[in-house]
């Protein structure tokens, strides 16, 4: 019954965490999954079907021996429902734990199990309230990103040495990526890097997804990306070893539910579109 129950906090959570998480991004569609789907230009995020990987078991510390995290494991895992703990991990509240699902969200358990809370974890800083839960993201996130080698992204450098630089999750048949790259120049001129990965929203049988292969499989990536986001006729070119799959899956567990999604060089996630001068504000280039 409390796995039961779980599941559905689980899911309510995440599909509320989706409907706020945006109102400028193009959302991924919801009639199939995400490899058979239709791209759709709604303007709200919308959670999409990750691959799954495979939990891996992290020592906790604080307090916990083994025997102890074996039953907080088994009493909040049920990979038959799709709930796996991924780790187990001390939290800055005593007598919680935190508890990382392999594909899902983060939430903070007593050491048996019994009893649990879904939600982010929070700090009273002397500045103010500190999102503790979703710094651990923004860390996740980095060490992701690191995972991505330069040469698989396509970037658009300002002169000289950046400033800053922005990560994007883009969708080429998406109106906000369209508006985004139209700000790509004025972000340049201002010594902000962007750099593209590939997200197409509708999954990898999409035509969205041969659109992005085709810019990421070009000579000149950068001129065909432009122009696939201008609406213009380009002659398709899938390549074997593009990195579209990959890109896909790592939005996904990084969290991205719709497009662009962009990524600091702090790891924190800016879901939906800005313009230039906002987005300029958010990295702090002045």
């Amino acid at each position: 019954m409390l796995l039961t129950r779980l599941r559905a906090i689980l899911v309510s959570t995440l599909a509320l965490f989706s409907l706020l998480l945006s109102l400028a991004a193009c959302s991924e569609p919801t009639a199939e999954r995400a490899t058979q789907r239709a791209p759709e230009e709604a303007a709200t995020g919308e959670t999409g079907s990750a691959e799954p990987r495979p939990a891996q078991q992290a020592p906790v510390t604080g307090g916990l021996d083994a025997a102890q995290e074996e039953t907080l494991r088994a009493a909040l895992s049920q990979p038959a429902m799709g709930l796996e703990v991924e780790s187990v991990e001390s939290s800055p509240v005593p007598g919680l734990y935190t508890v990382q699902f392999a594909n899902g969200p983060v939430v903070y358990a007593t050491a048996e199990g019994r009893y649990f809370v879904v939600g982010d974890l929070h700090e009273v800083g002397e500045d103010g309230f500190v999102n503790l839960t979703e710094q651990r993201r923004d860390g996740d996130r980095l060490k992701m990103l690191d995972g991505i080698d330069l040469k698989d992204m396509i970037i658009f450098s300002p002169e000289g040495e950046p400033k800053a630089h922005v990560t994007v999750f883009t969708d080429v048949t998406c109106f906000y990526c369209q508006k985004l790259h139209q700000e790509v120049p004025a972000l340049n001129k201002m010594g902000i890097e962007v750099r593209y990965l590939a997200y197409p929203r509708a999954g990898l049988d999409s035509d969205g997804y041969r659109k992005l292969a085709t810019a990421w499989c070009a000579d000149n990536p950068q001129d065909v990306l432009t122009r696939l986001k201008a609406k213009e006729s380009v002659p398709e070119k899938v390549c074997d070893d593009n990195p579209i799959a990959e890109q896909f899956a790592l939005g996904q567990q990084a969290g991205v539910r719709g497009t662009p999604a962009m990524v600091t060089e702090t790891g924190k996630l800016i879901p939906g579109y800005q313009p230039a001068d906002q987005l300029a504000a958010t990295l702090g280039v002045k």
